[in-house]
C-alpha cells in the first residue's frame, strides 16, 4: 500500500488585510465545534458583532508578524511537511488547513492523485479538543465522503506526554533556563463548557487538582492533557514546582474560560518578584499569531509594565531536527497500529 499523511493545522488568513481576516474568521467562528451554542445565536454573535469589529483589530496584528513567504503558521507548517517528506521517502505528506488554504480537500486530492491507498489523518495538536482535533477529523471524513475516496484510514491521536514530543520540547526550552528564571507554560484557552463535556461522570472535571491525576473521565480532557505536558517537561528539565507555572491564553467572547489567564499570571509573577520569565507554548507545534504577536508583543509588554525585566518566548518546535524525528516516529507508530478507528459520520 502507498502511505500518505495529511498534516492538519488550524489555518490562517491568506493576507494580513481586514477582508482576508474577515473571511478566515467567518469560516472559523461559524464552526459549531468552535462556538458550540445554538446556530441562530452563533450567527448573530459572529455575523452581527465579531465580524464587524474583530477583523479591523486583528489584521494589523497579522501584518506585524507577516513573513516574506506568507503567514508564519502556514510557512512553518509547510516546513514541517517538507522536512517529513525529506526524512520519510516512502510516505507522502501534505498540509491541509482546517480553515483557509491550503484546504483539507486540496491536500486529500493531492494524496489521492499520487496513488495513496493508506491514509493517516494527523491533526497537529498534542492535546485533544473538540475545537481542534475533533473538528479536523470530522471535516476530513466529510471531504473523503464527498470525494467518494475510500483509502484505509488511521488517526495519529493525541501525544501530550510522548517522548517524541516531550524531549524536543524540553530541549528547545533548556537553553533559556537559568538559576533565577521562572518557566511559564502558556496554552491556548478553551471555554469551560468544552472541558466539562468530556467528563461524562460529572464528578471530576475542574475539581481541585483533577487535572494532575489521570482517571477514565479525563483521559481525553484538554486541561488534563495540558497539565500532563507541563509536568512531563518540568520533570525532564529537573524543575521544582515553584520554578514553573501553567496558564491559558487567547480568550474570545463573554463565556467562562479555563484559568488562570496568561495575562493575569505574568502580572502576578512580576509582583511576586519574578524578573526573568521564560514562556513556552506547548499547545502549538508551529509559530503563529498566538506566539509571535500575543506572547512576544502583548504579554511581554504586560510583564514589563508589571515590574518584570526580561522575557524570553521559546519558539515553537517548527521544523527542529529532533522534533521532525520525534514526529516521524509518532507517525510510523500510528501506521503500525492495526486497530482502525471508526469512521466519523
Amino acid at each position: 500500500m502507498t502511505r500518505g499523511v495529511i498534516l492538519i493545522n488550524v489555518g490562517t488568513p491568506d493576507e494580513p488585510t481586514t477582508g482576508a481576516v474577515r473571511r478566515y474568521l467567518k469560516e472559523f467562528l461559524l464552526d459549531p465545534d468552535v462556538i458550540d451554542i445554538p446556530a441562530p445565536l452563533r450567527h448573530m454573535l459572529v455575523r452581527g458583532i465579531i465580524l464587524n469589529v474583530r477583523p479591523r483589530k486583528v489584521a494589523p496584528r497579522y501584518a506585524s508578524i507577516w513573513m516574506d513567504q506568507g503567514s508564519p503558521l502556514r510557512v512553518y507548517t509547510q516546513r514541517i511537511c517538507d522536512a517529513l517528506n525529506a526524512n520519510n521517502e516512502d510516505i507522502m505528506f501534505e498540509v491541509g488547513m482546517r480553515y483557509g488554504n491550503p484546504s483539507i480537500r486540496y491536500a486529500l486530492e493531492r494524496l489521492r492523485d499520487n496513488g495513496v491507498t493508506k491514509l493517516l489523518i494527523a491533526p497537529l495538536y498534542p492535546h485533544h479538543a473538540q475545537s481542534t482535533t475533533e473538528t479536523s477529523l470530522k471535516q476530513t471524513y466529510l471531504e473523503l465522503k464527498r470525494m467518494k475516496w475510500e483509502p484505509l484510514c488511521q488517526e495519529l491521536g493525541d501525544f501530550p506526554v510522548d517522548a517524541g514530543f516531550i524531549d524536543p520540547l524540553a530541549n528547545s526550552i533548556h537553553p533559556y533556563m537559568s538559576d533565577n528564571c521562572h518557566l511559564l507554560f502558556s496554552y491556548h484557552g478553551l471555554p469551560l463548557s468544552h472541558i466539562r463535556r468530556v467528563d461524562k461522570t460529572g464528578k471530576h472535571c475542574l475539581s481541585e487538582k483533577c487535572c494532575e491525576t489521570l482517571v477514565d473521565a479525563n483521559r481525553k480532557c484538554y486541561a488534563h492533557q495540558c497539565m500532563m505536558t507541563s509536568m512531563a517537561v518540568a520533570n525532564a528539565l529537573g524543575l521544582q514546582r515553584e520554578r514553573w507555572s501553567h496558564s491559558y491564553q487567547s480568550r474570545l467572547g463573554p463565556v467562562k474560560w479555563l484559568t488562570p489567564a496568561t495575562t493575569t499570571t505574568v502580572e502576578e509573577l512580576a509582583k511576586k518578584g519574578v524578573r526573568d520569565l521564560v514562556i513556552a507554548s506547548p499547545a502549538f507545534v508551529a509559530d503563529g499569531l498566538e506566539t509571535l504577536e500575543e506572547l512576544e508583543i502583548e504579554i511581554r509588554a504586560e510583564f514589563i509594565e508589571a515590574g518584570g525585566e526580561t522575557l524570553h518566548v521559546v519558539q515553537c518546535l517548527n521544523d527542529r531536527e529532533d522534533w521532525i524525528l520525534g514526529l516521524s516516529n509518532l507517525i510510523l507508530n500510528a501506521f503500525e497500529n492495526t486497530q482502525l478507528p471508526q469512521m466519523i459520520q
